[in-house]
């Protein structure tokens, strides 16, 4: 009986060992397979899905509102409408060719060429089958080139337009077609308008991009093309933009606060409109700090946070505009900041002035900076408002020499302080 189960629990043991060695196998077999795949990120990856830590702060600046543009979205109820607008504006851009159907055979043969190539510019997986990803990239990239045309009047503008002849569609394109999850890659946008303007187009893509932007932003993006090189998709062509007008200042490791808008004043230092084409052109000499005017609307706390994430997830990527965000975080901290910048010109409110302060307060919350441009500056700003002379002369000129009748009263008790002592000085040198 005992060598019984003394045999059982011997038979037991091999099972438990050899079932043990089958589970490690199988292990070691599922660990080699996972570390064959493809760990990194592709070095064309540039489209990316909002980080769930910058999403939290306000989930509507990164979704599109009523065009889906690329994979990421493609597909949902809420764009059933819209798809019909885009295949609209298709058929309008492939009909002005003799040939329609070979025109949308060139353009699909065109971009199937670039599939694997766009696929890879897109962070995470895309589920749709290489035919289902093209005809997305087709119709989507030339329903942008298609409006960029009619932006520009390139093309003529139908009557009934379903875009132009409702203000709400502009409004809906601005906001989503500036959307980083709503991103096309820029070689399929370039290819796709090289094989439909032909060797010589009368415009350039970059250049209806540059009227694009100086219809919804800003007052005059900067027209140097030739420096927009290596150009991801539309959101970074916007930033590089921006970025390729201003001087060459290298980030630092330190952190050198602004003082408020409030405080500068005091300081006895003068704020006024610079006259960059580059909001982030901001510059400070002898005592005048010059800042682009920046227009804030419905459609700018979006334009600001998807650049900050592109910033944020594009490797190696400098946080021009994250450091530009903690700039006026700096300058803004009260409604009479605020005040002292529209008053200067230097930001044209459309938005309530309840709310635009905490719009500058909240834009680079949870942003990861290690590099911080601008320092230079915030150092010379801050050694010219610790000097007394400024801050006399600034609380001289407020309280003795704001208002006419200051002067004169001021002008006046210094005429009679001069003529007393004159008086005074006369009588003693006559005894």
């Amino acid at each position: 009986m005992a060598e019984n189960e003394a045999e059982l629990a011997y038979s037991a043991a091999i099972d438990i060992a050899e079932s043990t060695a089958i589970d490690i196998e199988g292990l070691v077999y599922s660990i080699k397979t996972r570390m064959s795949q493809g760990l990194f990120t592709s070095p064309n990856c540039c489209i990316f899905k909002t980080p769930t830590t910058l999403r939290g702060l306000n989930e509507k600046a990164y979704v599109p509102d009523a065009f889906s543009i690329g994979p990421f979205h493609h597909g949902h109820p809420k764009f059933k409408e819209t798809e019909k607008i885009k295949s609209k504006y298709l058929q309008g851009l492939i009909s002005r060719s003799p040939f329609l159907e070979e025109m949308l055979r060139i353009l699909t043969n065109s971009v199937m060429e670039l599939e694997k190539e766009a696929r890879e510019c897109y962070a995470g997986p895309i589920d749709y089958s290489p035919g289902e990803f093209v005809k997305i990239l087709v119709i989507d990239g030339c329903f942008i080139i298609e409006l960029l045309l009619k932006l520009a009047n390139v093309e003529p503008r139908e009557e009934n337009d379903p875009i132009f002849s409702m203000a709400c569609m502009l409004t809906f394109l601005f906001h989503d077609l500036m959307l980083l999850e709503n991103q096309l890659p820029w070689m399929v946008l370039e290819r796709l308008f090289n094989k439909i303007m032909g060797p010589t187009p009368v415009v350039s893509l970059i250049e209806l991009l540059t009227n694009f932007f100086d219809v919804i932003y800003f007052a005059e993006p900067p027209c140097d093309y030739p420096r927009i090189r290596d150009t991801k998709h539309i959101l970074d062509a916007f930033r590089k933009m921006l970025v390729s007008s201003i001087g060459g200042d290298k980030g630092q490791l330190d952190w050198t606060l602004l003082p408020s808008a409030t405080t500068l004043i005091e300081a006895g230092l003068k704020i006024k409109r610079g006259k960059s084409s580059s909001i982030l052109d901001i510059k400070f000499d002898n005592g005048v700090l010059e800042i682009p005017q920046l227009r804030t609307d419905e459609t700018t706390e979006s334009l600001f946070r998807n650049i900050i994430s592109f910033e944020q997830c594009y490797p190696n990527c400098e946080p021009r505009f994250t450091s530009y965000a903690i700039l006026l975080d700096n300058l803004v901290n009260t409604t009479k900041d605020m005040d002292i910048l529209c008053k200067n010109k230097i930001i044209r409110n459309w938005l309530n002035p309840e709310d635009a302060v905490p719009f500058f307060n909240k834009l680079y919350y949870n942003a990861s900076v290690k590099e911080i441009y601008y320092q230079s500056l915030c150092k010379k700003v801050n050694i010219y408002c610790n000097r007394s002379w400024p801050r006399w002369r600034a609380i001289l000129v407020r309280n003795y020499f704001n208002t006419p009748w200051a002067v004169l009263s001021t002008t006046a008790a210094a005429i009679l302080l001069i003529l007393s002592f004159l008086q005074t000085w006369y009588t003693i040198y006559k005894k």
